[in-house]
């Protein structure tokens, strides 16, 4: 498929979502009222505003936000995912391998569990990108031998820096009393619940910042496919580049799971889905993830938030419920093709 037809066709199916969700929820509001109220707020006055007393309330207040960050969050996973399998050469990577989902989680649990609130409402969010980034940075520090670093090694520190992360997020659940238990729980399920305006505010600098890297790398992940000695030979220093591409996921990964929690197969299903569709290239293959990651999780916070009346499920258990079946396809698929995984 062309890029520009298939990065229109994500762009504009995001845009049509975007306003079908803001108005979806209990209190229901036309497409024309949702655009009506964007533009007046922004100062344009065009379009009808919310017919209903509480719809402007309702979408300032709660809903614009949400799906802000659900744009804000899918994008950075799916990225970050685009990034992994491009350096690790394995298109079954994602951003949870090297530990950064863990490390936000043991920082967000040890906030909840000791009761610390020295910085308000955005503690529990910065606890979280502070340990996922400090986490992502000791699993690239384990794994360096002889100021290298190989792929397998990476893998299997990360691996073991998961497992021991979530010892400590066992351990932190158990002696917890029953109101951070709740907490915990309900954190580690992933939810956008709770997205402000100024969870916005402090997660877009975050992920502006991992996109920019994102965009800087992508030309050099493609003669990194060739191998590490042609990539070497054509001038690429892939050491420097794999420092950078962590420390990018470190940023995006930090940045989604801090706000929302952990949710889980966005970073594995939407990237591979879209090398599919539009092959190795990561110039297209980051963009298009990114509208990519951003339309998946609108849709499914959508669903999160309608699907049962009075509720709000979780969206990581969503996301995982849908990814668990397609990663067990893609492993099924990718034996079938290869005969096998040595």
């Amino acid at each position: 498929m062309a890029a520009p037809l298939l990065l229109a066709g994500l762009a504009a199916a995001l845009l049509v979502m975007i306003v079908v969700a803001v108005g979806s929820g209990q209190v229901a509001i036309p497409p024309l009222e949702v655009l009506g109220s964007f533009l007046h707020g922004i100062g344009i006055d065009l379009g009808p505003l919310p017919s209903h007393p509480q719809g402007d309330n309702a979408l300032w207040a709660v809903r614009f936000p949400r799906v802000a960050m659900a744009v804000i969050v899918g994008a950075c996973l799916a990225v970050a995912g685009a990034l992994l399998q491009g350096v690790f050469g394995n298109p079954l990577a994602e951003p949870a391998i090297i530990g950064v989902s863990s490390g936000a989680a043991v920082g967000a649990c040890g906030v909840i569990v000791s009761g610390v609130s020295a910085l308000g409402s955005v503690t529990v969010p910065v606890a979280g990108f502070a340990g996922g980034l400090v986490t992502t940075l000791l699993v690239y520090a384990l794994a360096r031998s002889g100021g290298r670093t190989e792929v397998v090694t990476l893998v299997l520190t990360g691996i073991a820096v998961n497992a021991f992360g979530f010892g400590v997020i066992a351990f932190l659940t158990f002696v917890a009393d029953p109101q951070a238990r709740e907490q915990i729980i309900f954190w580690q399920l992933g939810s956008l619940n709770g997205a402000t305006g100024t969870a916005v505010v402090a997660a877009l600098p975050l992920a502006v910042a991992g996109l920019a890297l994102a965009a800087v790398v992508t030309g050099k992940l493609d003669l990194l496919a060739l191998g590490d000695g042609p990539a070497r030979h054509l001038g690429v220093h892939v050491e420097r580049l794999r420092i950078v591409v962590v420390v990018a996921v470190a940023l995006l990964v930090g940045a989604g799971v801090a706000f929302a929690g952990i949710i889980g197969f966005v970073g594995l299903v939407v990237p591979h889905v879209i090398r599919m569709i539009a092959g190795p290239a990561h110039r297209l293959l980051v963009a298009a993830s990114a509208l990519g990651g951003a339309l998946v999780l609108v849709s499914a916070d959508l669903l999160a938030r309608t699907a049962v009346e009075n509720a709000d499920l979780p969206l990581g258990m969503l996301t995982s419920l849908v990814g668990g079946p397609f990663f067990f396809w893609l492993l099924r698929r990718t034996r079938s093709r290869q005969g096998g995984w040595a």
